[in-house]
């Protein structure tokens, strides 16, 4: 597939191919309005090439046909997988992707994920909430649309700074700094990247998810994620007490989110279905079935039942059948039912079978461990029935990642009749074994495992669904142990400042990362010489060069 759809000359933007063109385009514009005196065409050109998605559905449009040739790339090559990281806040999303391009020189195959977890904690007006979908909901598109904002942003000022070094280049008579400045902007890459978005499990029944889901898509997210758990009694997918809901009800939310895809003109949206079966033991209710086999049949074949006969009945009883036999179901005083111990795999099999053959795209199995061969056992038969079954992994903090792969490495060289006997398994995560050949084991392992899994388990994207809430929390404790401690302001200076002037971090010059400078421009746009500006050389950012 010959598709670079993250560069200037993208013609799913439906825009002049060039700079140029941009300039040339304005120009004859403007020739056709005599009044519009002091408005030149070289300024319309850069403000525009500033805000090339004018809406949400723009962004989710582009992010989309992004996404969809990832997953053909994939398909066509395993070590092509994608990445994220779970963004909370516009800001955090932007400097992510900025740094993105500045050590690696292009977003390729980054992405963003918006955590249901992290609105919860941290964007709810009830204040920090667990992760239930007790949340607002509106909370979930303002998100999106937060991220994008910061992310055009994004644009908009590296796109500012190029303009200037246009202008100096022009200025000092070098034609060829003014061409290459000018390719320059022609492949200039966008940071706006495809985010994948977490709509819980839906936020009420399939009206409601259409509802939320149109509000989502209008906003720029070109992906969601929905699980199969009961909306009202929905949990984090690593606490316990989950409830799953009968296929017919999970897919009818799936078709909800592609109606609303449709329905908006996002015709390559990406919808991911989440199945929480592996953790889940119990269900809201038992499925409507019409015939033995039916998905409806396959579904309570999995509950914890015994047979009854018409004397050992009891008042309330719910009774099925099964294979001709009166079968009880065990119900809790919850009211909820409680499938067989031991069927979680195949129910997730069951699931992301029954998902991808009703119009979803990707695959969630939410684990309780990160462990590679536990994932392909899934994937390998999901994948005799649709062979190009992929998954997006939730790469999770909640996993004890230095014990679970010491663990395993433990584990593997009992197996093969090593010596174990200088360690003590319940105590792999003291720092007294970083050094040990166990251990350096175990992290080679962590470090090569999204590319592994990539490989063996049909993993397309990794994400880590909190990891800049975790970071947040980290450089704070360490800022407060420096700052408010024997080290004063060296704290700051020295940890922060420094190391941010060293490592080449954008903020430095936070007036500039703010759009300072971009005002400025904007303001000589607007009154030429008469502008006053805040960038001058009294501005205590000059200091930063």
């Amino acid at each position: 597939m010959n598709f670079q759809p993250r560069g200037l000359n993208d013609q799913a933007l439906q825009g002049p191919s060039s700079y140029q063109a941009e300039v040339e385009a304005a120009r004859a514009l403007l020739e056709t309005n005599p009044t519009w005196n002091g408005v030149t065409a070289e300024a319309v050109a850069r403000m525009r090439l500033q805000n090339r998605f004018k809406t949400g559905l723009d962004v989710a449009r582009y992010t989309a046909s992004v996404m969809r040739a990832d997953m053909a790339a994939y398909d066509e090559d395993s070590t092509k997988y994608t990445q994220s990281l779970g963004c909370w806040h516009g800001f955090i999303a932007q400097q992510k992707l900025i740094s993105i391009k500045k050590h690696f020189g292009k977003t390729d195959r980054r992405y963003l994920y918006l955590s249901g977890w992290m609105i919860a904690a941290l964007r709810s007006e009830f204040g920090p909430l667990p992760d239930q979908s007790m949340h607002e909901k509106t909370s979930v598109p303002a998100l999106i649309e937060e991220l994008y904002t910061f992310l055009r942003q994004a644009d908009s000022r590296e796109l500012n700074d190029i303009f200037r070094s246009l202008d100096a280049a022009r200025k000092a008579g070098d034609k060829a700094k003014e061409a290459d400045i000018i390719a320059k902007i022609d492949g200039f890459q966008t940071h706006v990247v495809p985010v994948i978005a977490d709509i819980d499990a839906g936020f009420g029944n399939a009206e409601a998810t259409y509802l939320l889901a149109k509000k989502m898509i209008e906003a720029g997210a070109c992906a969601l994620q929905i699980e199969n758990q009961v909306s009202d009694e929905k949990q984090c997918g690593h606490q316990d007490g989950k409830v799953t809901v009968p296929h017919d009800v999970f897919l009818a939310k799936i078709r909800a989110c592609r109606h609303a895809f449709l329905e908006l003109g996002v015709e390559d949206g990406i919808v991911v279905t989440r199945t929480d079966s592996l953790g889940a033991g119990l269900t809201q209710q038992i499925a409507f079935s019409s015939q033995p086999g039916d998905l409806g049949d396959q579904y309570n074949s999995f509950l914890d039942c015994e047979e009854v006969t018409p004397a050992t009945a009891r008042s309330g009883d719910v009774i099925i059948n099964q294979n001709g036999k009166m079968m009880r179901p065990k119900r809790l005083p919850s009211n909820l039912y409680q499938f067989r111990p031991g069927t979680g795999e195949d129910r997730c099999v069951l699931d992301c079978i029954t998902s991808l053959q009703n119009g979803a795209d990707l695959l969630w199995i939410e684990t309780e461990k990160p462990h590679i061969e536990q994932i392909a056992k899934m994937v390998d038969r999901i994948r005799k029935v649709i062979p190009n079954a992929k998954l997006a992994y939730n790469n999770s903090p909640s996993f004890n990642w230095t014990l679970n792969f010491r663990w395993q490495v433990y584990d593997a060289m009992k197996e093969a009749g090593k010596d174990v006997s200088k360690y003590n398994r319940a105590e792999l995560m003291k720092a007294e074994y970083d050094d040990t050949p166990l251990a350096k084991e175990a992290d080679e392992r962590i470090r090569t495992f999204q590319a592994d899994s990539a490989k063996r388990a049909g993993i397309f994207h990794h994400l880590i669904t909190l990891p800049t809430y975790h970071t947040a929390a980290l450089s704070t404790d360490n800022l407060a142990r420096e700052y408010f401690g024997e080290q004063g302001m060296l704290g700051y200076v020295k940890n922060v400042q420094r190391a941010e002037i060293r490592q080449g971090i954008a903020c430095v010059r936070h007036q500039n990362m703010a759009g300072s400078d971009i005002g400025d421009d904007h303001k000589e746009y607007f009154a030429g010489e008469k502008a006053l500006k805040a960038g001058g050389a009294h501005n205590t950012m000059n200091q930063f060069g």
